[in-house]
């Protein structure tokens, strides 16, 4: 879609008119925290211009820019990276553990080689020092202003985004699979990293390498057995697959995933492909557990090894993971044909029960004859305190931030307005980690570029 159009959209308060979808709603939300339905009315209005040039939202509400790509790190370590992703926001806690008024934000930097701001190489927290991405840490009072911001890894690379553990801590993941010796890394790439922030947290530059050696997106815990559930955003034909990983101590809290554990990948019988499932609600039973041959994948992807002659279970740009309920719930966030797809598609998510053991497609996102109308590849998603999802998009022309309600409404929520482009040719960053405070009341979300990082206050719904 030309921007014209989007523009036009935007200005007629029609944004998000066009999105199309299918499939239970609710049922992405069933068993979470947040399911129960809230009263009220669906969205918070069209979006109004910000005078600043940085980002849109509806009246009423508000931003503040934490953090910004160049700026100095409050530690003096060097300066704020670029490319912010995958983010979590955490509870503040004393030495004795008690709850505090501040907050953590834990932000991944997806920097490859060649970034405009690597993340800086600090002693003790480095585990390649070749390597330019990572995350760092902001740590936010009440008011939103940054008390402290420091790296919390860095000489990891592509951190894309991840997941929070039970016990308060970040696995970052890397989406990327380069081995010692590639594009000038000194060392293996592809793994998940745990990233501490509380005391008695410090965080160990070395990778979980029992949990896989691929293309990491996202993870989401069981928090009643401690199964770690994996998705993997494969770049080309084969396509990731769905992991879980069963560690040696699954209750085990920090540094408990260094332990070791099984990493198996998932295989729905019959289906070797999920893009070829169209019908929401479609669920198929006994759905089965393949130990992965080769986790460190030291001769061949993982996504490309052996497992057997009934094969595995493949799917085009699985992105985002979590857990609701007694459920694990994973986007992908597309699929294309012409890729390599069984079939096209702009957005699932899908749904595993693993006391049922049954794969159900539970949503279907986009237009059924317009890829280019709004709505298209659904990446970062996080549950809003209104018990709906938000869904950060990531396509081409102007990025948003968008509102699902339970009842299946779509609104807009944020849009950004920083052009890194030209007047003629306007190119606008995608939206990146959103994540709510634990009280509900701030959202914060990350533009990928410029890298900028707000926090959004306002009447949101609880």
């Amino acid at each position: 879609m030309s921007t014209t159009r989007r523009e036009v959209l935007a200005t007629s308060g029609a944004l998000g008119a066009g999105i199309a979808f299918a499939g239970s709603i609710p049922e992405v939300f069933a068993g979470t925290a947040r399911a129960v339905g809230r009263p009220g009315g669906d969205g918070y209005g069209p979006l109004v211009p910000d005078p600043d040039g940085l980002l849109d939202l509806p009246r009423g509400f508000r931003y503040r820019v934490l953090s910004r790509e160049g700026d100095p790190l409050r530690s003096g370590e060097g300066r704020v990276p670029s490319n912010p992703d995958g983010m979590a926001a955490f509870a503040a806690r004393d030495r004795r553990g008690r709850r505090c008024d501040s907050v953590w934000l834990v932000r991944n930097h997806e920097n490859r080689m060649d970034a405009r701001v690597p993340v800086p190489a600090v002693e003790g927290l480095t585990y390649d020092p070749a390597a330019e991405g990572g995350c760092t840490l902001l740590e936010l009072d009440r008011h939103h202003t940054v008390r402290r911001e420091r790296v919390g890894i860095a000489g990891t690379s592509t951190n894309c985004a991840g997941g929070p553990t039970p016990w308060g801590t970040w696995l970052t993941c890397e989406e990327t699979e380069y081995r010692a010796g590639e594009e000038g890394y000194t060392k293996d790439h592809g793994f998940i990293f745990e990233v501490g922030f509380r005391h008695g947290h410090r965080t160990v530059p070395e990778p979980l390498t029992a949990m896989g050696r691929f293309q990491h997106e996202a993870v989401a815990i069981d928090p009643g057995r401690g199964v770690v559930y994996e998705t993997e955003d494969a770049f080309e034909h084969p396509f990731g697959l769905f992991y879980r990983f069963l560690p040696e101590r699954p209750r085990g809290g920090f540094g408990s995933l260094r332990a070791g554990g099984t990493l198996e990948a998932m295989r729905v019988p019959g289906v070797p492909d999920l893009s070829a499932v169209r019908e929401p609600g479609r669920s198929f039973a006994g759905v089965e557990w393949v130990p992965v041959p080769d986790p460190l994948a030291r001769e061949t992807p993982v996504r490309h090894q052996d497992f057997g002659p009934r094969g595995i279970t493949h799917a085009q740009k699985l992105e985002g993971c979590y857990w609701g309920g007694r459920c694990v719930y994973f986007v992908s966030s597309f699929a294309r044909s012409a890729d390599g797809s069984a079939a096209d598609h702009y957005g699932q998510v899908w749904r595993y029960d693993p006391e049922r053991a049954r794969l159900t497609l539970v949503v279907v996102f986009g237009p059924d004859t317009d890829i280019d109308l709004p709505g298209e590849e659904p990446d970062n998603i996080c549950l809003a305190p209104s018990g709906g999802l938000m869904v950060c998009e990531d396509g081409g022309g102007a990025q948003h931030v968008f509102g699902l309600t339970r009842r299946g409404v779509v609104y807009p929520v944020a849009r950004n307005r920083q052009n890194t482009g030209t007047p003629e040719e306007p190119a606008w960053g995608e939206f990146a980690g959103a994540t709510f405070s634990p009280d509900g009341r701030t959202m914060y979300v990350n533009c990928y570029e410029p890298g900028t990082t707000f926090a959004v206050t306002g009447p949101w719904r609880h």
